[in-house]
């Protein structure tokens, strides 16, 4: 199969959930009147999730512009397995448009909250609290499959592992903000897979 197949599915895909997430974003900006800054989270951590973010998106631009530069994290994987990872970016790409889309004016570039936020516990979020870790990380493991690329693959894995560890913080501003409404809601949904009893 030819590498450019994969690139140009990689890059539609990666486009695709890019472009959802910008225009809920500004979208959300513009309904409540605030811009929400991203110096909230100020912690070491989010440098840390800064400096890696980073990295993970040079990494697929590097791969799209000229998979050379990233043929060092080559993996060789089957074909087969690389129409996997476009399945899993499709499945991606949806769940980001359902989250976004559940959400609405809820969503928030840090763990803080906008000043007349309301918890939502519709679409996605009946079932997960934090699909956004969840749809994005599978997003960029999907495109490491895709491109056959180890390097690419692991920043999605340590992605969600970084947003995994800040989680507690989050969900201390939900509790301080919702209160036992927030605590209900944590027993009934799975923190970013689906409970299943």
């Amino acid at each position: 199969m030819n590498e450019n197949i994969f690139r140009i599915l990689a890059a539609t895909l990666l486009l695709s959930g890019m472009s959802i997430s910008i225009y809920f974003r500004k979208k959300a900006d513009k309904e409540t009147g605030e811009k929400i800054s991203r110096q909230v989270d100020g912690s070491a951590m989010m440098n840390l999730i800064k400096i890696g973010g980073l990295i993970l998106w040079l990494s697929p631009f590097a791969y799209l512009i000229n998979p050379a530069w990233m043929a060092w994290s080559k993996v060789g994987l089957p074909e087969w397995v690389r129409w996997l990872g476009v399945g899993l970016g499709v499945v991606g790409v949806c769940g980001v448009y359902w989250l976004f889309s559940s959400i609405g004016s809820g969503i928030t570039p840090t763990s803080g909250t906008r000043k007349e936020h309301k918890l939502v516990t519709r679409g996605i979020y009946k079932y997960i609290r934090h699909p956004l870790y969840t749809f994005g990380s599978l997003l960029i493991v999907s495109f490491g499959v895709m491109a056959d690329n180890w390097f690419i693959g692991m920043f999605g894995v340590l992605a969600f592992t970084l947003m995994a560890i800040r989680t507690p913080k989050e969900e201390a501003n939900l509790i301080a903000k919702f209160g036992d409404e927030y605590r209900d809601y944590m027993k009934r949904t799975g923190k970013f897979l689906p409970k299943v009893f």
